[in-house]
Formats: structure tokens, sequence, C-alpha cells
């Protein structure tokens, strides 16, 4: 599992539209990856139907939640720090209840609400359908608890309500869960074993979506790649599967294809990607179709095949570049970003470089790059000394960050000179006059305004860039409006 972690978003409050016959209010905050945001979707969707809007002023809040990260000591320190700040809130107003969802609730369960006493209840990433259940417990006075993981949970009956503020781009869970035991990873643990959702409910989120004026859906899960249906159940029972399960499965090449076919003038990104489970039957379907964005994220972790069998990552550095050439190939305007660790335990300065030449030879749009944080309750965290001096990893870590910035200038000038779609998003940052919004390789272009507006795909030729910014002229609308 890779985790994309936006940190322009950490901490964003959701907020929703307002049902005037809920009288209660609810703060809920999110840190992480996109799984996590997408969740609180989820969870606003079923608090809805139980009397609560949602609220950006922690103060007034009769609930608070916060959807927690366990991907990094650094996001689990932060979220201490925040339920600090709810208990400060909370002595002012008793009546406020205070609760854990997320990936930190199942692995600090009891931390939380028996030794630490600072929340009222703790809820997994598989429980949040019993919210309702655990929210009477908590009126009763007593600590509510579910972290139990499901084996069949995907929510896949639940209509997530949206940031309508927006109102172009959404998020659509297709799997939850990761069969892939990465040495350095907790999800497995706190998210449980690999599900994917059945098609036709996806289909009808989709449906729904482009009914409400949705321009992009971002196709979500651990490892989308591996999504695979067959009726319910893991993906690792489909082995005992019957034969007419089998034969009348849906892998994901073929959910993409369906979606592409059904909504052709809707945007379709995916993420995240593994190496060892992106076959070549999917890079077709991306060229074949338009509007399936070209953008490939591809997390590695490292480029040395020592440290890859380290982190039972299940590919070798060979496989990686081999897979890289087939994308270029059978996609060649497409966009690849990574993940990268430094200072995964042991590794020597000849795994770095063999970091280094490996992103030299893929030369990445652009990455999310950490130095390696160990993690409680992982296999590297239990078995293996994290042995690699502090000091050295920051030295390593912005040798790969200062790489990534002159490969990302490098890709951005490609791109200079060329027509490119953009899909408005939002008023620029840095001007009001000009707008902003990601091209099908999802990078940053910027224009000006002139009479476009947000939700408009406008074809902008671009004539200059930063490292991680386009900029250009529109030239009018494209095909897909």
């Amino acid at each position: 599992m890779e985790k994309i972690i936006e940190e322009s978003k950490q901490g964003e409050s959701l907020v929703l539209e307002n049902k005037p016959e809920n009288t209660k209010k609810l703060f809920i905050e999110s840190y992480g990856c996109a799984m996590n945001f997408s969740d609180s979707e989820v969870v606003a969707s079923i608090l809805s139907d139980g009397g609560y809007n949602t609220t950006s002023v922690l103060e007034e809040a009769d609930l608070v939640l916060v959807n927690t990260c366990s991907i990094r000591d650094k996001a689990e320190q932060t979220i201490r720090k925040r339920l600090e700040k709810y208990n400060a809130v909370k002595r002012t107003n008793p009546k406020m209840k205070v609760g854990v969802l997320g990936c930190m609730a199942e692995r600090l369960k009891s931390q939380f609400l028996e030794e630490e006493k600072i929340v009222d209840l703790v809820v997994g990433p598989d429980a949040y359908k019993d919210l309702p259940n655990l929210l009477a417990e908590v009126e009763e006075g007593r600590d509510a608890i579910n972290v139990i993981l499901s084996k069949e949970e995907t929510y896949g009956d639940i209509s997530p309500v949206r940031l309508m503020s927006n109102g172009i781009t959404a998020l659509v869970s297709i799997t939850r869960g990761c069969d892939n035991m990465c040495t350095f990873c907790v999800v497995p643990f706190t998210r449980g074993r690999e599900r994917s959702r059945e098609p036709q409910s996806i289909m009808n989120e989709i449906k729904d979506l482009w009914e409400k004026g949705f321009k992009e859906i971002t196709l979500l899960g651990q490892n989308v790649d591996s999504y695979l249906w067959y009726g319910g159940g893991l993906k690792k029972d489909f082995v005992n599967a019957s034969e007419m399960q089998k034969a009348t499965a849906v892998d994901f090449d073929q959910l993409l294809e369906m979606v592409a076919v059904g909504f052709p003038k809707m945007r379709i990104r995916f993420s995240t990607s593994n190496p060892q489970d992106m076959h070549e039957s999917i890079l077709h379907v991306i060229a074949k179709y338009p509007n399936i964005c070209k953008h490939i994220h591809l997390p590695v972790q490292s480029g040395s095949n020592r440290i890859l069998k380290e982190m039972n990552r299940l590919h070798s550095r060979e496989e990686y570049m081999a897979l890289i050439d087939k994308i270029r190939a059978i996609v060649p305007d497409a966009s690849i970003s990574q993940d990268m660790i430094a200072g995964f335990p042991t590794e020597t300065e000849a795994d770095h470089q063999d970091t280094m030449s490996l992103m030299e030879y893929v030369k990445y749009n652009f990455g999310y790059m950490y130095s390696y944080s160990e993690r409680p309750g992982t296999l590297a965290g239990r078995k293996m000394k994290d042995d690699v001096e502090e000091e050295t990893k920051a030295r390593r870590l912005q040798e790969i960050v200062d790489l990534q910035q002159k490969h990302a200038w490098f890709r951005s000038e490609e791109f200079v000179g060329k027509t490119v779609e953009v899909l408005v998003e939002k008023v620029s940052k840095k001007s009001k006059d000009e707008f902003s919004g990601r091209n099908s390789q999802s990078i940053t272009v910027v224009f000006p305004k002139e009479n476009y507006k947000i939700g408009d795909f406008v074809n902008v030729k671009i004539t200059s860039c930063t490292s991680g910014t386009l900029k250009g002229e529109a030239v009018g609308l494209s095909e897909m409006n």
C-alpha cells in the first residue's frame, strides 16, 4: 500500500450542505491519504442521517471526530496535538464528545480510551456504520469502541456526501484493505485484507456525481490494480470461487473500461497502483480512451534490489524498469510519479545510489519522498533495527528531493509550446485574474481567466513553466465540454 499524503489538505475540516431538520453539529477533521478523506465523506453521510450537520467551528460542535493516519510518526504527533486542543475546548463545553476514526484508532484503541482517557469513542475503518450505536453508548455515559476489521465491508451502499464548494472533482472508493505485506507499512493491520466493491454500485455513484455536475472522478484504493469483484469476499479467497464466479469476475482493466465507456465526458483518474499488479492490459485501456487521464502513480520506494527484498516489495528493480519501458511504449504521453523512502534499515550508500540511478532512468514528473519512520506493529518495526543515522537519512532524502526537482523541471519544459487540455478547478492562489486546474498528466496549469468558468475543459497553450506548474494562454474549449 502506498499513501499519498497531500500536505496542503492535512487537517481540513469537512463542511457540507446542511439539512434544516438536523439539530446537532459535527466537526470532522481528516489527516493522511486520500482514502481517509473519502472515508470522512462516508462518515458525514451516515451521521447526516443521524441528525448531524457539519460545522467548521470547533467550539460549537456537539461531536468532534478526527480521521487519523498511522503511516508516519509525524502524522501521529500532529493528531495528538489536535486531541489536546479538542480536550481543552471540551473543558468549557462538557457536552462535547470526542472520537478517533481510522488507522490510529485501530492501533491505539486501549491507549486512547483506557490509559489516557482522552476520547469518548474509537471507531476503526470498517465500523463506520456502527457509529449511531456507538454514539448511543456514549450518551449513556459509557466509552464506545468498534475496531473490528471486516471481510466484506466496502461501504458500497453508502452514498457519500460531497464537499459541494468544489463540485468538480470527487473520490470514488473501489477497494478497501491491502494484501501486500510491505514490511514498513501498517495498512494491512489497520485496514484489513483486500476486498473489492461491487461494480454496479461504483457505476451508480459515478452516475450520481455526473448528474450533480462533477467533471472528474478518481477511482481510489490502497491498490487499485488488484481490484477483483467475483461476488464479494476477500481477494485471497478468489482461488476458492466457483467456475461461474471466476468466469464472470471483473478485474481493474474491465472496470476502468466500463467507467470510461459509461461516462465519456467525465475525466477518470485512479490511485494508487502497485508495480507487481499493473498489467499490460490496464495500459492498453488507458491508451484507448481519451477521458482516462495519462498519469500513473507508481511507487517504488527504493532502487536497490536488496532493500526491495527487505521491504517485501514483490518486484525487482529490473521488473520495475521493464514496466516503465512498457508504459513509455504503450502510453507515451503518460506522466509517472513516485513514492520513495530514504534510510530504510540496513540501507547502505550503494543502495542509496541505486535509488538515485533508478530515478535518473525514469525521470519522474513528481514524487512523494520521505525518510524512514519506524511504525510500531509493522514487520520492520518488530524485526529490524532502525540503524541508519538521522543525519544520514536527512542527507539522502535531500539528495533524492534535489534530483526529483531537477527531473520535474525537465518534464515541465517538455510541455512548453504544446497545447494541453485543462479542467478548471479553482481560482489561482497567486492571482484572482487566473484560473488553476490540472492537465491529463496531473500537472497544475495556470492561465488568464478570460470568459471561462470553473468546471470548463479548456485547451491551453503552454508558454512557460516552473518545476511544478505550467503557465499558458487559453485557445478555446475542448471537445470534453
